[in-house]
């Protein structure tokens, strides 16, 4: 299922697309809107990470592809950006929960870098995405399962 990465891909980046536009119209004022892209851009964020379990799971890991001399900063890269994303959710469930309990106060403070890790970690996943199928050859796929217990 070659088309999975892609998709999902797709979905974080959206996410981020839709985290912008909210962005812009808090700014502007425009509470609901903000809070209606807001809302897209967690379930875009949701629907890349259910994607990206399932796929991990099921399917497996795709090992780096590219020249042995550049997995190294390859795998530096991808520790960062894994750090960033689990950072970024984190933030995000906090964010969103200030918001839905209407603790607009703190989620003003804390909203802003929510959204800067979360556009970090959408950059750096694209590039992940591109390393992994786009430059060079990809690289062998292991499910969770062989990986763990052999079969």
């Amino acid at each position: 299922m070659p088309f999975l990465p892609t998709i999902s891909t797709f979905f974080i980046v959206l996410s981020a697309i839709f985290m912008a536009f909210g962005w812009n119209f808090i700014a502007k004022g425009k509470e609901k809107a903000h809070k209606k892209t807001m809302i897209a851009a967690s379930i875009s964020a949701l629907l890349f990470f259910i994607i990206y379990m399932s796929r991990t799971i099921f399917l497996g890991n795709t090992s780096f592809g590219g020249p042995k001399d550049l997995e190294i900063y390859y795998t530096i890269f991808l520790i960062f950006h894994i750090i960033l994303a689990t950072t970024g959710a984190v933030f995000g469930i906090i964010t969103l929960t200030l918001a839905f309990k209407r603790n607009i106060t703190k989620h003003r403070k804390i909203g802003p870098y929510t959204a800067i890790i979360w556009f970090a970690t959408a950059i750096t996943g694209v590039m992940v995405y591109l390393f992994l199928y786009v430059f060079w050859g990809v690289g062998e796929t292991t499910n969770l399962f062989r990986a763990i217990w052999g079969f």
